[in-house]
């Protein structure tokens, strides 16, 4: 019986990258989240939505309140997950064209954002894109997401010890370990909001 209560209810998490590249850090931040909740992070399900066909945000594509089919099937996706995990490279201080394109999708009526909690990672060179993050927390307030304040995550991607493979993927295990503590407190936050 308390074998039963020990175990947590699944959480569906929606993983969005900002960037498009290949070989991209900030995916390959989402690829190790994945990799973490099925070896240490029990109770997380993360689901990686592709934002790379949505085409740019165009107000003529709404027909009668509906929306082109995979503008409809990434918002429906956003719909169902319980909370969202972001990886926000830095552009210009700001976030990337196309992760702010997703983000403005699924903001129209009715937005689909409203009331999930979020978490947002980032990659990089100097702060690690700690100044993207700032500012998706700024259009979050707008949006009503709800980030988990700690820990933040921000990782210098170009400083010593090498942090990413030739294709991308996190091989630092300290990055990795602040990685899960993320996920946790995502988890953590996502129940308390849900009231389990």
């Amino acid at each position: 019986m308390e074998a039963v209560r020990a175990i947590k209810p699944l959480i569906r998490v929606a993983a969005l990258s900002g960037s498009l590249r290949k070989y991209s850090f900030s995916t390959g931040l989402l690829r190790a989240a994945i990799d973490l909740t099925k070896e240490s992070v029990p109770g997380i399900e993360i689901e990686y939505i592709d934002i790379s066909l949505l085409p740019l945000l165009n107000t003529d594509l709404e027909i009668d309140g509906t929306y082109p089919p995979v503008i409809e099937s990434f918002r429906q996706k956003i719909l169902e997950a319980d909370s969202i995990l972001f990886a926000c490279p830095e552009y210009n201080y700001s976030v990337s064209a196309p992760l702010k394109n997703a983000l403005d999708w699924a903001s129209r009526a009715p937005n689909v954002w409203a009331n999930k909690p979020a978490a947002v990672i980032s990659t990089g060179g100097d702060c690690g894109g700690g100044r993207s993050q700032y500012h998706l927390r700024q259009i979050g307030v707008f949006l009503d997401l709800h980030f988990i304040n700690k820990p933040e995550f921000t990782l210098n991607a170009f400083q010593p010890p090498q942090k990413f493979d030739e294709e991308g993927n996190l091989v630092d295990e300290a990055a990795k370990e602040r990685l899960k503590q993320v996920l946790v407190s995502l988890q953590a936050f996502t129940l308390r909001l849900q009231g389990k």
